[in-house]
């Protein structure tokens, strides 16, 4: 079994030159992920390390069970990963099927919803992507306990609070 240091230098070096929608190394936002993950243990942590790894990658879940992840890890990257002519709000809703996708899925939301990240990016490319997500985030946290994703928004994104704050007393 690898140990989460393990994964996060097989993420690293499968990230190696990417970088995201604002130009920052790719790595950084597999990270933040994972961090919001920490509350639910190594699995997930592992998992969120790798929720892009098949999707932007040539690593494929087949090699990721050969190096050793487990099942629940790859199972769970698998379905967060997008599939080709799947639109994004059936991905979405695809995903809540399984609790630890659900999780992953949130804190990905959280950290691309994030306010310092969507204000490096154009205008329109914003607003389209906030609304987006927010759509996402309604499917998303109405598959999971409020405790479980104020604990990841806390770490990854805490200006979401007040959303789930307006959510919880609905």
């Amino acid at each position: 079994m690898k140990t989460v240091n393990e994964v996060d230098h097989l993420a690293d070096c499968a990230h190696a030159g990417q970088v995201d929608k604002i130009g920052v190394p790719y790595i950084e936002h597999v990270r933040a992920v994972a961090a919001g993950l920490a509350p639910f243990g190594d699995d997930l942590v592992m998992a969120g390390l790798l929720h892009d790894i098949i999707e932007d990658t040539d690593w494929t879940a087949e090699r990721l069970r050969e190096e050793g992840l487990s099942d629940r890890v790859v199972s769970a990257v698998e379905a967060v990963t997008n599939q080709k002519g799947v639109p994004y709000e059936e991905k979405i809703r695809r995903i809540i099927h399984s609790s630890d996708a659900t999780l992953i899925k949130i804190a990905d939301n959280a950290h691309n919803s994030h306010p310092d990240r969507a204000a490096q990016l154009p205008e329109e490319k914003r607003a389209r992507l906030a609304a987006k997500y927010r759509a996402a985030r309604d499917v998303l946290w109405g598959a999971a306990d409020n405790s479980d994703i104020e604990a990841i928004v806390t770490i990854v994104n805490p200006s979401l609070l007040a959303e789930l704050q307006e959510r919880s007393a609905d």
